[in-house]
């Protein structure tokens, strides 16, 4: 009988009844193929790999990674509670020393939620990897976090919660935002004030393959890694980057997927987009979970697979690497271009317009943020959107300095929008008041 080297987890949560419409790439089928594949090829039959039930969030503990507009039971459903409750269960485990490496396969999604939420954005509501990040460092005293995403999407959602938070590190790999939703993701977005070159983007050409994508990992994100020396890593593993995929423009592989996870060696994986249910996402999956557990994967393979037809330009080739090098010089020079970008003044201002895809909504927003050397600051968020409504966001982290609290205190006494939030992850304290 087959052993599994790494004791691995999982979840499976398909949300059967979540969708945004019966036939939407996002809908059940997603996970059930893969969960019908997994159980008929043995998998769960391995010594090593452990089937758990999905825990449910609490409502502060969304309140930790969001302002929901006008409050959670809005913007979410049952289904985003256990969802969110399906990755904090595979980091429970993970935390409690039950098992070495966990994978969350669990649906609706969550990488484009960002700090504010209005509603659904790239078909997600709640950002599921924030949520149960937050629970790990409030619950388990966990620090630096390293989150790689490799979803074929840009993972702003993600990148908005913590580009402030020199604590986390996020980089995210994806197919150029000229050329695909959300249209972001370059390389000169690197974090605010107080986290600049924390945040690292990847955009890869449209038909990077295994090749591309491999070389991407061990030359450019496993150094920065091994620099930031995090206390635990998390892949937000969309497969959507599949050569078979029908809403992206990628030629990556089970086998290409298998071998990254190897190469990142995540403690923790959580299921993002991919939408080939039946020729993809069984055998990636499947590659995903033998790689976790430290089983061989090299028979899991599509029927169609074929390198030779997948073989990366040298053209794509010579673009990558460029990119490569763009990155690393970010990551080199990230504590001048702070000082550069940022300056020195005590209180950072900004503003965005945000589009809502999923929900059609249109939002506007004003952000302070304390400029801080010693934690990731007081954050400030005046968010207004077509739908009518007027908030007033207030966010201490959970690394905030005695200082920034008092600033985040004060901001929160003096607001007067329709709805006003205070949300003090520090000490687990959430309010909210309406004028």
């Amino acid at each position: 009988m087959l052993k599994a080297k790494n004791k691995t987890g999982l979840v499976f949560f398909p949300a059967f009844d979540w969708a945004i419409d019966p036939t939407h790439p996002e809908r059940e089928e997603r996970l059930l193929y893969t969960k019908d594949q997994v159980f008929e090829e043995g998998i769960m039959d391995i010594e090593g790999i452990i089937e758990y039930k999905p825990l449910k969030v609490t409502r502060n503990e969304i309140n930790r990674a969001h302002f929901c507009v006008p409050d959670i039971e809005s913007v979410t459903t049952n289904s985003h509670f256990i969802s969110a409750g399906g990755a904090k269960a595979i980091a429970q485990k993970f935390a409690q020393g039950e098992i070495d490496k966990g994978f969350a396969l669990v649906r609706p999604p969550g990488h484009h939620a960002m700090r504010v939420v209005h509603g659904g954005r790239g078909f997600c509501n709640i950002n599921i990897e924030a949520v149960m990040i937050e629970y790990l460092r409030k619950e388990y005293g966990y620090r630096k976090i390293a989150i790689v995403d490799t979803d074929c999407h840009h993972g702003d959602g993600t990148q908005d919660v913590y580009w402030h938070d020199p604590d986390v590190l996020f980089i995210s790999l994806h197919q150029d935002g000229r050329t695909l939703y959300p249209g972001s993701g370059f390389t000169d977005e690197l974090g605010g004030p107080n986290a600049c070159g924390y945040t690292l983007n990847i955009p890869l050409p449209p038909n990077t393959s295994e090749e591309g994508y491999l070389y991407t990992i061990e030359n450019c994100v496993l150094p920065v890694l091994e620099e930031f020396k995090p206390d635990i890593i998390v892949n937000s593993a969309g497969q959507d980057n599949h050569y078979t995929d029908p809403i992206t423009n990628m030629n990556f592989t089970a086998q290409g997927y298998a071998k990254l996870t190897t190469l990142l060696n995540p403690d923790i994986a959580v299921l993002e987009g991919g939408y080939s249910i039946e020729a993809a996402l069984p055998y990636v999956n499947a590659g995903i979970i033998l790689a976790m557990a430290g089983i061989d994967y090299s028979k899991v393979k599509e029927p169609d697979y074929s390198p030779e037809k997948l073989k990366e330009s040298a053209d794509t080739m010579k673009y990558i690497k460029n990119v490569c090098e763009k990155v690393l010089a970010v990551w080199d020079s990230r504590n001048d271009l702070k000082k550069k970008i940022y300056g020195n003044d005590p209180i950072f201002k900004t503003k965005r317009n945000i589009m809502y895809d999923t929900d059609g909504i249109y939002e506007r927003q004003f952000q302070h943020i304390t400029n801080c050397d010693k934690c990731g600051g007081a954050l400030k968020i005046d968010s207004e959107s077509d739908r009518g409504w007027k908030i007033t966001g207030i966010h201490a982290p959970v690394n905030v300095c005695e200082k920034c609290l008092l600033q985040a205190e004060k901001w929160y006494e003096t607001s007067n929008s329709e709805i006003n939030y205070f949300h003090d992850n520090k000490n687990d304290r959430f309010e909210r008041k309406k004028h």
